[in-house]
């Protein structure tokens, strides 16, 4: 809640003191005050706005939210005040320390002056520093290092630095400029949500709606609430059953003496729910015989225990919390009249196996590789299996945005996203009328059911890793509100490079971004790198040799049945002067009937794994461009990513020129030739690249000049692991399962 001045309530009650007590009340819902209602109000209805607003922005990552370099679980609430979230934190830490975890918490250190990260282990640290808060926690948990820092980042830094594997943030919820992988939200029962409204009206930071992005919710002090039902049943308006859960508080000894059944005892306390504190003592056993509030963190003064000796009569013991005794700096137990008892608190968790069972289950790393072209589908799926070997307990999905996303189911690889296929088996190609045609097949509507999509898994996934352009990185912007790591397929600076806004979006909007070439990646700037080329990623492991066949390429669109009629008339021409060895890559994504069907009407006839016409025959494979290339000389190539592999394995091509070969041919420079495309045209480009020999190693030189060597996706996955720390947050995940 807002602090007003820094005063205690022991003294003569002040106009100001019991406005603010008042103000408690109705902000909490135990009383109604229609001069709060209508000076307060107006307010809230900015708090609201604002957060509308934050939360939008964040939900569709127009704002940039730290990524941390180890797991992170959040601790937080939807109100001001205790909901138990520090005794919450205590019992997670021992749970995660059980298990043989490395874990360190984050806190700002509320109330302290800690300006840089400062961590403190055994409690050995300033109140006025670190905040009262974390002094507890520290002491409680000697061996977790407890990092104090205004910017949580920072301190989650320092952690990892310090070998910590799992870091839990302390009132982390609201805190969206962090990512997290599990949120755990805490609800008191006692005053789950006041009055129902926002700040300053209202104790709500947000709405009850904001519990929809909760990964857990605990609703607290279950044990203490007669109406318990009401509140799970508001909760589970917003969070699926089997994510919430009760806790309650137990007795886990005293400090300093032990009160007796029965005991009369004064009850002193500076915290969010002080109603809960006596609540506590009297299930103790304890007969609360007076009390006095304070403001929550209130530092305690030698006068305020003199005035709170003289209010004590006829208690035997006095009675505050542990809290409390981190602000008596200087104050020790024999300044009070009466024996000083601090009750031990812990929380447990009801139905406990459940609920570890469903955080490991939250924490387990989910990936996803975002495409959005066939030849970067090839690409991404390459990644994707690299992923899967390099993280084997992750979750590694595929969302290609066009096509049906062969290349991902026959690297066994799930799919996440809905089917998008238009008529130019992309998105806004290179005219107007295709994109005009698109739009009357469905395109918007494919486009919101792949938002969609996106929003189901946005919570629960890691960055997401996009392979192809920027229209794809938008896309992914939009539907999870994460940061990419950015695969550049689409663009270089051999093909005009990219528009200055895209460069602006890549800058700030993704988390690294990997680039074809190097001039590419210096156009960009520091966000950029190459560490080889992706496209040449596809190639694997696999050894090309030279050998004396032609390859044909028809590509993967509906022209490539026309388009094979083409390439077989010029390797029929090619058959007169003593070439014989052609074969064709059909890609999987085509309709084969209806490629057949086309080429008949060329005079070819389908034969058992080969064309044929006359005394010509084409052998067909389905195989990847990897192991298709083997042995081929020359490629006669319509297609996109395949002619640009070939041109990187120092294979010559010749090409049809048209508007998008024109494109292609800026990046593969003199590896390409472009002519009429005609089955002549390009038989006799071919026999002349053939028999020049000067001519066709220079073709083979440049092509592997442009198209670099392979490496960007081994870099990718280095980058995940080291930076993103997606090697660590798996080892926690197996260390949950209990593996």
């Amino acid at each position: 809640m807002p602090n007003f001045t820094e005063r205690s309530l022991l003294t003569e009650r002040s106009l100001l003191t019991e406005i603010y007590r008042r103000y408690i009340s109705h902000a909490k819902g135990k009383s109604y005050s229609l001069a709060f209602d209508i000076l307060l109000t107006p307010f809230s209805w900015i708090t609201g706005l604002f957060v509308a607003v934050l939360n939008f922005l964040r939900a569709h990552g127009l704002l940039r939210a730290d990524e941390t370099p180890i797991p992170v679980i959040s601790i937080g609430n939807l109100t001001y005040g205790g909901t138990n979230k520090t005794p919450f934190t205590i019992m997670l830490a021992e749970y995660a320390l059980s298990l043989g975890i490395k874990v360190g918490i984050v806190t700002r250190g509320y109330m302290g002056k800690a300006t840089d990260v400062t961590i403190i282990t055994d409690g050995d640290g300033e109140r006025d520093i670190t905040g009262d808060e974390a002094l507890m926690i520290s002491r409680k948990l000697p061996n977790v290092p407890v990092a104090v820092s205004k910017r949580r980042i920072d301190g989650i830094k320092a952690l990892r630095d310090m070998g910590v594997e799992l870091v839990i943030a302390d009132d982390a919820f609201q805190h969206r400029a962090m990512m997290r992988d599990c949120d755990i939200v805490l609800v008191d029962a006692l005053c789950p949500f006041g009055n129902g409204r926002l700040t300053p009206s209202g104790i709500m930071r947000e709405k009850i709606s904001a519990l929809k992005r909760a990964d857990i919710v605990v609703i607290t002090k279950a044990s203490m609430c007669m109406g318990i039902d009401s509140v799970i049943n508001s909760v589970r308006k917003y969070v699926d059953d089997d994510r919430v859960f009760l806790s309650d508080i137990v007795a886990d000894g005293w400090k300093f003496s032990t009160p007796h059944e029965g005991a009369k005892v004064f009850a002193f306390s500076a915290t969010g729910s002080p109603e809960t504190f006596t609540s506590s003592l009297t299930k103790a056993g304890c007969i609360v015989s007076g009390s006095c509030e304070f403001r929550d963190h209130h530092r305690y003064t030698h006068d305020d225990i003199r005035a709170l000796n003289e209010k004590s009569e006829g208690a035997e013991f006095m009675v505050c919390t542990e809290k409390d005794l981190e602000n008596m700096h200087g104050i020790s137990p024999e300044e009070f009249s009466l024996p000083l008892a601090v009750p031990k608190i812990a929380v447990k968790v009801r139905e406990f196996e459940r609920f570890t069972q469903k955080l490991a289950q939250i924490m387990r790393p989910e990936i996803v590789i975002a495409s959005n072209g066939y030849g970067e589908d090839a690409i991404a799926s390459v990644l994707a299996v690299k992923m899967m070997k390099a993280y084997p307990s992750a979750k590694v999905w595929a969302f290609p945005l066009v096509g049906k996303g062969e290349a991902f189911r026959k690297a066994g690889v799930e799919i996440l996203s809905a089917k998008s296929v238009t008529p130019s088996a992309g998105i806004f190609k290179y005219s107007l009328r295709e994109l005009v045609s698109d739009l009357r097949a469905g395109l918007l509507g494919q486009v919101r059911e792949q938002l969609k999509d996106w929003q189901k898994v946005s919570r629960k996934i890691l960055p997401p890793v996009c392979v192809g352009d920027v229209y794809l990185l938008a896309h992914t912007l939009w539907g999870t509100g994460r940061h990419p790591a950015f695969v550049a397929t689409a663009k270089t600076v051999y093909i005009s490079g990219h528009w200055r806004t895209e460069r602006a979006m890549i800058r700030n909007f993704t988390l690294r971004t990997w680039t074809r070439d190097e001039p590419t990646a210096s156009q960009i700037g520091d966000i950029a790198c190459y560490s080889g080329s992706p496209i040449m990623d596809l190639l694997g492991d696999t050894n090309v040799s030279r050998g004396n066949v032609i390859l044909l390429l028809p590509g993967s669109r509906k022209s490539a049945g026309k388009n094979a009629g083409i390439l077989l008339g010029a390797a029929e021409i090619m058959r007169q002067y003593g070439y014989e060895a052609f074969r064709m890559v059909l890609a999987p994504t085509l309709d084969y009937e209806a490629f057949f069907r086309d080429c008949g009407t060329f005079g070819w006839h389908n034969d058992d794994g080969k064309l044929t016409k006359g005394k010509v025959s084409v052998m067909l494979t389905g195989e990847d461009i990897a192991r298709a290339a083997d042995g081929v000389c020359l490629l006669l190539g319509m297609g996109g990513t395949a002619n640009q592999l070939c041109a990187g394995l120092g294979i010559p091509v010749i090409a049809p020129d048209d508007k998008g070969k024109r494109v292609q041919k800026k990046l593969l420079g003199n590896s390409e030739i472009l002519t009429h495309g005609t089955s002549r045209a390009m038989a006799e480009c071919a026999l002349r690249v053939l028999e020049d020999r000067e001519l066709y190693d220079f073709m083979a030189g440049t092509g592997r000049s442009r198209m670099g060597e392979k490496g960007a996706c081994d870099d990718v996955v280095m980058y995940t692991s080291e930076v993103l720390g997606w090697k660590v947050r798996e080892k926690v995940y197996a260390g949950l399962r209990g593996v």
